[in-house]
């Protein structure tokens, strides 16, 4: 049953036929079963019958004229899978041991539940007899022998383990085997990681398994549709390999009664499906699901059901149905409770759809409930946000004032992870910051290498300082880094002393062991080349530019970096011809250290008057111009969210610039696209011109340029 199954194309064309000629002879086999044959069951005490098959001749062309003829009158009883017929004149003992005559009907051949009249039987004459004349004799018997339905919660409460339930069935089987694997999978959820590993070897081991496996393949075509769902979830979560006869032929039958699905068995069914991988058989039936949806999208009552469904069709779902989805949530919007709200994030990012109505309604809803949110659901939340490039600077705001006013409450590296969170949407949540610092240079003895680079990664990429508790935390840093030297990696060294140079702060111990020769070999052949070129690119301009103690002259013999072709902002150019003139200033221009500049600008030393050059003099000396003004035009993402903070690379350029004689003019793209022609020269003239040139007189561009 558990034998890994080959893929399906594999399969030989003589082996097809061997199979479809083995299932005609196997129905023929079934069929056969029709034929009333004699039987004689003891009937135990304990509820077994063990038949002893008498066999009686028949005709199989008369088969279907004499059928009721030949049926021996009686009460009928049903008993698992067989009729159970009590002969006429016979008596049955209510204890001890009774004699029968069964007619055995296969399940498979019954695919759906057979129905009786209990208050007629027929009799050896023909005539209708009423079926409560012998209740009282039949009623002991009955519950004596009709097993006791086993109720999976029941089950799951009397048992401790998953052997207890294979036990019980080993006992005393009954219809249907889904509510034993239902009830291991309930029990194995109370257990913990360990155990539970423990308990499934047992299960695996345990000599039923097998046979509940066998069993519950026959009934896979019988049993209620909820009920096969429900045993195929338990299994998938009870680890059971997916590429298994008995995964593989369990999925098979959901996708042929797939029009069975109501709208407990579509939330089921999508649960499943989100937890396996994908194969032939699961995106077969993802793809009917789909389809199913699609039909029935607008049935759907339930929230719950509504989100699972959007959850499990994929990103790969046709854009229709996405927006069919999305409709029908925003229809639902109502009767969305908080917890709903909550997973609507992470609904969205499942299905990659981007539907900023609907996230708004929901952020409005977690923002307002955010108290007693849990930390789970506050990290799915900034995660799906991530994904899904959505930017809701209230959310952001509610769910970092949350933490911040309850931060004692809170486990240093869980508040770790949502600052990383924060910065990967480049939102900086100062007082939250603040706490975590302050927090981090008190108590350092959580920190390890992982939770140092990731904490040095945050504060540098967001420029976050604090003007009391700046220092003394990046000295706490540098000393936990430092104790680290002797395991850490080279890549994290690398990425440590590089957030530390954003910050500039240059702790001597980690550069000395960066800058070793086989420490840069290995980040130059090893590893993700291209970033750490940049890295250690960086590095050495920081070790020019910036006040370190140490290896001024340290020169690192690095490849260059790839330059992309850049093109200078057309409307920045336009507005610096009419303010200008042509020749005033030079468009895209690479520095040493690898810095670019849109705009280069030279003016005299007040930022009074604008000095020209031409083209073939780009690279002159600077030693007579007085002023050189750079022009930066940055995007949105260079700047912390919602804010003009500039995030960690731009501010380190800044810094760099001012070193290297720049005065820097920072044009938001964005904003410059809004601007009218004339409003956009009046901007740049305020930004080139000193403020004392400005109002001392009216400048004559003319007679400048």
């Amino acid at each position: 049953i558990l034998t890994t199954l080959k893929p399906f194309e594999s399969v030989s064309v003589a082996r097809k036929m061997n199979n479809r000629a083995g299932s005609f002879l196997w129905n023929i086999r079934q069929f056969s079963t029709l034929v009333p044959t004699g039987r004689t069951v003891r009937l135990y005490p304990s509820g077994f019958c063990r038949p002893k098959i008498v066999y009686s001749s028949w005709n199989p062309r008369k088969l279907l004229s004499n059928f009721d003829n030949r049926m021996q009158s009686s009460i009928r009883y049903l008993f698992q899978d067989a009729l159970i017929f009590k002969s006429g004149g016979d008596g049955f003992q209510t204890k001890g041991i009774s004699t029968a005559t069964v007619l055995t009907v296969d399940r498979l051949l019954c695919p759906r539940r057979l129905s009786f009249n209990s208050k007629h039987f027929v009799s050896d004459n023909g005539l209708k007899k009423n079926f409560h004349h012998e209740a009282s004799n039949e009623d002991v018997l009955t519950k004596r022998t009709k097993p006791t339905p086993i109720n999976c919660r029941k089950l799951s409460q009397e048992c401790n383990s998953l052997s207890d339930v294979l036990d019980i069935f080993s006992k005393a089987p009954t219809f249907p085997s889904s509510n034993y694997f239902s009830a291991m999978w309930t029990i194995a959820k109370r257990m913990s990681d360990d155990q539970k590993r423990f308990e499934k070897q047992l299960m695996f081991n345990h000599p039923m398994f097998s046979q509940l496996c066998e069993q519950i393949m026959r009934e896979a075509k019988i049993m209620h549709y909820d009920n096969l769902l429900f045993s195929l979830h338990a299994m998938v979560k009870l680890g059971i390999p997916q590429n298994t006869l008995l995964i593989q032929t369990l999925l098979r039958v959901v996708q042929e009664r797939i029009n069975e699905c109501d709208e407990k068995c579509l939330s089921v069914l999508s649960t499943i499906l989100e937890a396996m991988e994908p194969c032939k058989n699961v995106d077969v039936l993802r793809a009917g699901l789909r389809m199913l949806v699609d039909q029935q999208v607008w049935k759907i009552e339930r929230v719950f059901t509504l989100q699972a469904v959007m959850k499990c069709i994929g990103k790969d779902a046709p854009i229709g149905l996405k927006r069919k989805l999305e409709m029908k949530a925003l229809k639902e919007l109502d009767q969305f409770s908080v917890l709903n709200s909550q997973r609507m994030f992470a609904v969205l990012a499942a299905m990659n759809h981007r539907s900023i109505i609907l996230l708004n309604e929901c952020s409005k809803i977690v923002t307002s409930n955010i108290h007693g949110c849990p930390f789970k659901i506050l990290i799915s939340i900034l995660q799906s946000c991530r994904d899904l490039q959505y930017f809701n600077i209230d959310l952001f705001k509610g769910i970092a004032d949350y933490v911040a006013t309850t931060f004692d409450i809170w486990k240093l590296k869980k508040v770790l992870f949502l600052l990383i969170l924060f910065e990967n949407v480049g939102f900086r949540p100062v007082s939250l910051m603040d706490l975590f610092m302050k927090k981090a240079a008190d108590e350092p003895g959580f920190l390890n290498v992982k939770s140092l680079v990731s904490i040095l990664h945050v504060y540098s990429s967001l420029n976050h300082f604090h003007k009391c508790w700046t220092h003394e935390f990046l000295e706490v840093m540098a000393s936990a880094l430092t104790g680290s030297l002797h395991h850490i990696t080279s890549e994290n060294l690398l990425n440590a002393v590089c957030s530390f140079c954003l910050m500039n702060h240059f702790p001597l111990a980690p550069i000395n062991q960066l800058l070793q020769k086989d420490i840069i070999h290995d980040l130059l052949t090893s590893g993700d080349v291209e970033r750490n070129v940049h890295k250690l690119h960086v590095l050495a301009a920081c070790l020019k530019l910036d006040d370190v103690p140490c290896h001024k002259d340290t020169h690192l013999v690095l490849p260059q970096l790839s330059s992309m072709p850049l093109h200078p902002h057309a409307k920045v150019a336009e507005v610096l011809s009419s303010l200008l003139g042509e020749g005033c200033f030079s468009k895209s221009v690479w520095l040493p250290h690898n810095y670019y500049i849109d705009f280069e600008i030279r003016m005299d030393a007040n930022r009074s008057q604008v000095l020209p050059f031409s083209d073939v003099d780009v690279v002159t000396s600077a030693t007579n111009i007085q002023r050189l003004v750079a022009v930066l035009c940055v995007p949105r993402s260079t700047y912390c969210l919602d804010s003009t903070h500039p995030r960690g690379f731009l501010a380190m350029k800044m810094r760099h610039l001012k070193v290297m004689g720049f005065h820097v003019i920072l044009v938001n793209n964005w904003e410059m696209e809004k601007l009218e022609m004339k409003d956009a020269v009046t901007f740049l003239k305020s930004k080139i011109y000193s403020q004392e040139a400005l109002s001392t007189a009216d400048i004559n561009l003319q007679s400048t340029c």
